[in-house]
């Protein structure tokens, strides 16, 4: 039996940004619509990589990085995503 969950749109249109000119979600943010662990996530696209566009997901460079987090003051500062 599948169960269909809805997400407001708004709770997903905050967690886009514009990278390289590109939309795009953070994979942390992704894995916590889908009630996952990143690291969770991340396995599988690694596992499925045929079954997703060869675009799917980058990793920011260094500087990508530092730019985005000096706009978003409460990224962490650990933090190392990739799409």
């Amino acid at each position: 039996m599948s169960t269909e969950i809805t997400i407001p749109e708004e709770r997903i249109i905050n967690k886009i940004y514009l990278i390289r000119g590109c939309k795009v979600m953070l994979n942390r943010d992704l894995a916590e619509l889908y009630k996952v662990d990143t690291k969770v996530l991340k396995q599988a696209v690694r596992r499925n990589k045929e079954r997703f566009p060869e675009d799917f997901m980058f990793e920011m460079t260094k500087e990508e990085l530092k730019i985005w987090r000096s706009q978003f003051v409460t990224s962490k500062s650990d933090m190392k995503d990739w799409f």
